[in-house]
């Protein structure tokens, strides 16, 4: 689900040709240059989760812990297949065996094997994160919620800003008694899509920077996470918005 929500447009600038500098822009004589910033938005649903799972198993010898290490991922694995998740959503991460140095487990070995997860469900991650770990995982992060096609919804919040800075121009434009003659530039200076930015065809200048609502912190690092008690961990999707910002030079002529 996508839709349009909102626009504002910034302050805008209004010249009069009158140097080689504004020729060089392409206002041409008798045109005055409205330069224009704005901003624009839209929102979507996230349509896709993933989270990273795994096991750690500890023994005296390397290949014990291994074994016992293999034979709980089997039980996980056949949890999430249960629940309708594909194998190739399934991808191993990150596998080790190591012996522990340190601690109350010195001189056991440790096998670690951490798998990501990939649903195309995102209201069922919190079901799939407590099967794994009622299946025996004790290693866990996420979920996290994403877009299958963030670019699109991108683009209807550049519609957005453009549509935001034409309106803005002529109702310029008609207060001065002039009217929009052509479009002689647009700037994409990116933005921000949840916690993810939009890198634009230039760095954002400092004004753009302090209009953009700030980064959320990253997701935790992997960690031993306790088994739930009971039920699964609920799962609020929301909505994710993209926030883009542009500037949009246009050349005024009399009526």
């Amino acid at each position: 689900m996508q839709k349009l929500i909102l626009a504002a447009a910034a302050p805008l600038v209004l010249a009069a040709c009158s140097d080689r500098a504004d020729e060089a822009r392409g206002v041409d004589h008798g045109e005055t240059l409205l330069s224009v910033s704005a901003s624009g938005q839209a929102e979507s649903r996230p349509d896709r989760a993933q989270f990273n799972a795994g096991v750690e198993t500890f023994s005296r010898s390397a290949t014990a812990a291994s074994e016992a290490n293999a034979e709980k991922l089997a039980e996980i694995v056949a949890a999430l297949r249960e629940m309708g998740v594909a194998e190739e959503d399934i991808q191993t991460q990150n596998v080790s065996v190591r012996r522990v140095e340190w601690g109350d487990r010195k001189g056991q070995y440790q096998a670690s094997n951490v798998f990501q997860v990939k649903m195309d469900d995102p209201d069922a991650a919190g079901a799939a994160v407590t099967a794994v770990t009622e299946a025996g995982a004790n290693v866990l992060g996420g979920p996290s919620l994403t877009m299958s096609d963030p670019e699109a919804v991108a683009n209807l919040a550049y519609a957005d800003a453009y549509k935001a800075a034409r309106t803005r121009a002529e109702a310029y434009a008609e207060a001065a008694g002039m009217e929009i003659s052509r479009v002689l530039y647009i700037r994409d200076a990116g933005g921000q899509q949840g916690n993810t930015w939009l890198r634009g065809a230039e760095v954002m200048n400092e004004a753009m920077v302090q209009r953009t609502a700030p980064v959320a912190p990253p997701p935790p690092p992997l960690a031993i996470s306790p088994r739930p008690e009971s039920g699964s961990p609920g799962m609020m999707v929301g909505t994710t918005r993209s926030y883009v910002y542009i500037q949009v030079d246009f050349a005024l002529r009399e009526k």
